[in-house]
This record gives structure tokens, C-alpha cells and sequence, in this order.
């Protein structure tokens, strides 16, 4: 059962920049009672993940709202897993989760800067070294079960460079390997 959350966070300093209260409240509302219909909402987990709200001054400190989205991404990952175990059985759900980490895996593989599609030269994307040290860390996590934690994956971030890998591709496989870790919790 998911522990009721206060929708008051901080807000930031008179002036600067914070998450737009209201979209923040309203998203949480949706959430609580996707969350609380048992039969399942039509939120998920995945849509946590991705949310996106739009800054305005004097709105709520995004680190306290991101901390707590990130609890609720596992309540409703944790869930999800429960219910698709019921459903389908543990050999299958599992079998899915480790055909992802397989596609991921195979990504990962690649060589260094041959990893994803380009931007190209008059774009920007993600530094290419940064994703490949990424990349290296995650590979290790797969094989060696060195640790990596799952808030690391989520707070991964990248520089922009023209030429840089594509933002989408690896937007993918970091969402990819969130889902995998927070299947095999």
C-alpha cells in the first residue's frame, strides 16, 4: 500500500525557478488515485519516470519533488511486478525482465562510439564520452554485479556535444535499465 505523501514541498527562494505547484499537486492527485483503484490505473510506473513539469518562479524545490517521485515510481513499479507475477507467473515475468536486460546488454556491447545513432554534425546530443563511461559502469553492473544504484541510473546525466549520441536511443536504455533494476529488487 503506498504511505499517503504530502503534496506541500519547499518552495524555492522568492525569484528563482521551481516546479510549476499546481502541475506538481494535480500529477500527485492522478497518482494517488491510480494508485489507490485496484484494478489498476492507467498510470504506471514508466509514466513517473518520464514526468515532466514546467518551472515557474517561486515553485516547489524540484529535488524534494524528484526524491519523491522516485518512491513513488517503486511503489508502482513494485506493485506492477506483483500483479503481473499473479497474472502471468514468475517464470514468465521474469523471462521478460531478462530479455530486456538481454537488448540492453547487446547495446551495451557495441564498441566505444558506435554504441547508439549520432545526432550529427549540426545537432547536438549526449557527449558520446559520457554515455560510454556510462555505459562501462552498467556493463559491469550485468556482469560482475558491481554496484550501481537504481537512484544513480535515474539522476544519470550527460553533457551536450554536437555530434553527440541520440538523446532518445539512450534516454531508451536508461529507462530500460531502471525497469530492470527495479524488477529485480
Amino acid at each position: 500500500m503506498m504511505s499517503a505523501m504530502s503534496t506541500t514541498f519547499p518552495r524555492v527562494r522568492r525569484g528563482r525557478p521551481g516546479y510549476d505547484p499546481q502541475e506538481v499537486d494535480r500529477f500527485l492527485a492522478d497518482a494517488r488515485a491510480a494508485f489507490d483503484d485496484r484494478r489498476g490505473g492507467a498510470l504506471t510506473s514508466a509514466d513517473i519516470r518520464t514526468a515532466a513539469f514546467s518551472m515557474q518562479k517561486g515553485g516547489y524545490v524540484t529535488a524534494a519533488v524528484d526524491s519523491a517521485l522516485e518512491r513513488l515510481e517503486d511503489a508502482f513499479a513494485a506493485r506492477e511486478r506483483e500483479r503481473a507475477i499473479k497474472r502471468t507467473g514468475e517464470k514468465t515475468w521474469y523471462a521478460g525482465t531478462r530479455q530486456l536486460a538481454k537488448e540492453i546488454t547487446g547495446r551495451l556491447d557495441r564498441p566505444d562510439g558506435r554504441r547508439f545513432a549520432r545526432a550529427g554534425a549540426l545537432r547536438t546530443g549526449y557527449s558520446v564520452r559520457d554515455v560510454d563511461a556510462f555505459a562501462a559502469r552498467a556493463r559491469s553492473y550485468f556482469d560482475e554485479g558491481a554496484p550501481i544504484a537504481v537512484d544513480a541510473v535515474r539522476a544519470v546525466a550527460f553533457r551536450p556535444r554536437r555530434n553527440g549520441y541520440s538523446e532518445a536511443q539512450v534516454d531508451l536504455l536508461v529507462d530500460g535499465l531502471v525497469e530492470v533494476m527495479l524488477a529485480v529488487r
